[in-house]
C-alpha cells in the first residue's frame, strides 16, 4: 500500500475518532486499502473510507500520535502547568514504563486539580499529610492507590523538585498481606477444555504455561520462541528485564498450527489492526471461560501465573528456581506461594485429629 496516494483526516463520526482516508477514485488504491485493511469502511455522509482512530493504526499509517490536552489536563491552573511539564520531561527521561508514567501522571494531576490557584512548589509537610489525610478519609482510598500516589508525589518532590527531605515524616499506609488468588489443576484443565478459539487457548496456555503476566503474553514476538532449544525470550518484562522461560513440549505443536492458520507477521498474538494483541481482551477470554467452566472464584487472569508458580512448587521445584522463571527481584515475593501449596498444608496434622 504506498501511501503517498492517501491523505489522511482526523474527525468524530457517528461518536468515535476515525481516520478518514481519502484519495483518487482508482479500483487499485481501493484494492490496496481494503487488502491492507479487512476492516476499512466507507461513509456515504463524508464520502471517504475510514478506520478507528487508534494508535495501532496511526502506527500503520505512519501517522503522528495525538498528544491533545485531556478535560483534566485543563483543569491545571497556569501556575503548575510548568511542574506538570516538568513532571512529564522527567519520566520520560528516566524511561519509565508507560503503565508507571500514566500513572504518576493521573496522582500528581489529581493534587494539582485540588490546589486549583497554589502553587504546588510551596507545600509544606504538613500541607501534604492534610491531602493524603483527605484522600484517605473523604475520598475512601484504599492502600494500594494510596502508596501509588505518595510515590507518584514523592518522585515530583525529590526527582524534579530537587526537595529529597520532603517525605521523611510522611507515614505510609500498611499494605494488607493477602495471598494469591489461583485455580487448581483440575481447575485449569475444565477451563481450557472450554476454549474452542486456537488463538484465545493459546493465550490462555501462554499465560499458565510458562507463567506469564498479561503484558508479558501480549508483547511476545514471534522472533523470542527459539523452538530449537525449547526456550522463550520474556523481553523488557517489569523493571525492563530479560529472562527466559521453559517452552512446554505440549504447546510447541499447538503454536506451529496456530501461526499456519493466523500467520501473525511480528507479535505472536495480534491484534485486528496489527500490532500487539490488547490487554482487555485477553483477561475478557479468561472471564468469558471462567463462566463456560463454572468456576465462580473472584480471580483475573493473572491468576493463571500463580496458579503455575504454586503447581511448580507443589511438584518439587525449587523455590529460587521458581523465583528466576517468574522474574521476581525478591525471594520474598515468591516465597509468598508457599503459604498456598497444598504440599505445605497436607503437612499439617492438627492437634485435635492427636488426641
Amino acid at each position: 500500500m504506498n501511501l503517498k496516494a492517501y491523505t489522511f483526516s482526523y474527525i468524530t463520526h457517528r461518536g468515535k475518532k476515525v481516520i478518514l482516508i481519502q484519495f483518487p477514485y482508482d479500483d487499485r488504491l481501493k484494492r490496496d486499502l481494503q487488502n491492507s485493511f479487512p476492516s476499512a469502511r466507507y461513509s456515504r455522509t463524508h464520502r471517504s473510507w475510514y478506520l478507528p482512530d487508534l494508535p495501532v493504526v496511526r502506527k500503520q499509517l505512519l501517522l503522528p500520535s495525538p498528544k491533545p490536552l485531556t478535560a483534566k489536563q485543563r483543569n491545571i491552573h497556569p501556575v503548575n502547568q510548568q511542574a506538570y511539564d516538568a513532571m512529564v520531561a522527567q519520566l520520560e527521561l528516566k524511561a519509565y514504563s508507560p503503565s508507571t508514567k500514566r500513572m504518576y501522571l493521573a496522582e500528581f494531576m489529581h493534587l494539582l486539580t485540588i490546589l486549583r490557584s497554589k502553587s504546588v512548589n510551596d507545600l509544606t509537610t504538613d500541607r501534604l499529610k492534610d491531602y493524603f489525610l483527605y484522600c484517605v478519609q473523604e475520598l475512601q482510598m484504599k492502600e494500594r492507590k494510596m502508596n501509588g500516589k505518595i510515590n507518584a508525589i514523592k518522585f515530583y518532590y525529590e526527582k524534579v523538585a530537587q526537595r529529597p527531605k520532603m517525605f521523611f515524616h510522611i507515614p505510609r499506609p500498611k499494605k494488607p498481606l493477602t495471598l494469591p488468588k489461583m485455580l487448581s489443576k483440575k481447575e485449569v484443565k475444565r477451563l481450557f477444555a472450554t476454549v474452542t478459539n486456537q488463538k484465545h487457548s493459546i493465550a490462555l496456555q501462554l499465560s499458565y504455561g510458562m507463567g506469564l503476566r498479561v503484558s508479558e503474553v501480549v508483547n511476545l514476538k514471534i522472533k523470542d520462541i527459539d523452538s530449537s532449544r525449547m526456550q522463550v525470550g520474556i523481553r523488557g518484562a517489569k523493571g525492563k528485564k530479560d529472562r527466559y522461560v521453559p517452552l512446554p513440549q505440549s504447546l510447541l505443536p499447538q503454536l506451529r498450527d496456530y501461526y499456519r492458520a493466523y500467520k501473525p507477521s511480528e507479535y505472536l498474538l495480534e491484534g485486528q489492526y496489527g500490532g500487539p494483541y490488547s490487554k482487555s481482551s485477553v483477561q475478557h477470554i479468561f472471564k468469558k471461560a471462567m463462566r463456560h467452566a463454572g468456576i465462580h472464584k473472584d480471580i483475573g487472569v493473572h491468576g493463571l501465573r500463580h496458579s503455575y508458580a504454586t503447581h511448580l512448587l507443589e511438584s518439587g521445584a525449587d523455590v529460587r528456581f521458581i523465583q528466576e522463571l517468574l522474574g521476581h527481584n525478591s525471594i520474598k515475593t515468591t516465597q509468598v506461594y508457599t503459604k498456598v501449596t497444598q504440599t505445605s498444608l497436607s503437612k499439617i496434622v492438627s492437634p485435635l485429629d492427636l488426641l
